[in-house]
């Protein structure tokens, strides 16, 4: 599931010549003064056509269980999931369960995620957590948010994945940062952070609904309505998306 954007740093820029080349669009203006009732009608007509263009969308994090989803989405934290993806089938072999986590040797764990980034931080939340599972849970992954969210390093999304995917539990909105973005960019909410917008799609969208918005946005944020440069001429959505904070740019 949950794949965060590739830092900005590092990227190589287009030579000059071909910035230029690249004409800007018109920009659609915001939806204002929108009802809640209007955007509620324009996310239901977006849910539909991800559900056409996505049927096979869903959590790209691989795992056999609670843990593992638990441990692999700490690690997508600023990395792709095919990183994670990479990392886990070791990582899992070599820490099969809650304790063995829990007794990691902190160096060693860190070897063995360093490619996802933030190793340390990483390492440091996956061993909390895991502790806090042995002393509190009995060993077990808890199943409720506050539980999971108690947990060192675990947050709303985080929590609500796990709750999600692992035992359909629809507690909350997974907001990542593709859901962030185009979340923004349909107007459907003007916050600025995950849990302001995450209200905005609470309210806005039946919670039977919350999981799959969110797998399937993550789908079409990574294929289509990119964060430099979205393509919108190829989006389903073009006609009814106020492209809010959007700087179009023509297609290459």
């Amino acid at each position: 599931m949950l794949q965060l954007p590739r830092r900005e740093r590092g990227r190589r820029r287009l030579p000059q010549e071909a910035e230029a080349a690249l004409q800007p669009l018109t920009v659609a203006k915001p939806h204002g003064r929108e009802s809640q009732a209007k955007r509620a009608a324009r996310a239901r007509t977006v849910l539909a056509g991800l559900r056409h263009e996505y049927p096979q969308a869903e959590c790209a994090l691989l795992h056999r269980d609670p843990l593992q989803l638990l441990v692999a989405t700490i690690l997508s934290a600023q990395c792709t999931d095919e990183r994670v993806n990479m990392v886990t089938p070791p990582l899992f072999r070599k820490y099969p369960d809650a304790a063995a986590f829990a007794t990691a040797d902190f160096a060693e764990l860190g070897e063995v995620i360093h490619s996802t980034g933030f190793f340390n931080a990483k390492a440091r939340h996956i061993i909390g957590a895991c502790k806090a599972i042995i002393e509190r849970h009995a060993g077990e992954v808890p199943r409720t948010l506050d539980a999971l969210v108690a947990l060192p390093g675990v947050g709303r999304k985080t929590a609500s994945v796990v709750l999600g995917v692992a035992w359909g539990l629809v507690e909350g909105v997974v907001v990542d940062t593709h859901v962030h973005r185009l979340t923004r960019r349909l107007g459907l909410s003007h916050g600025n952070g995950p849990e302001a917008v995450e209200r905005d799609l609470m309210a806005l969208l039946p919670q039977g609904d919350w999981i799959e918005w969110s797998d399937r946005l993550i789908w079409h944020g990574r294929r289509v309505c990119d964060a430099r440069r979205p393509r919108c001429s190829a989006c389903f959505a073009e006609g009814i998306c106020p492209q809010v904070d959007v700087t179009r740019r023509a297609q290459v």
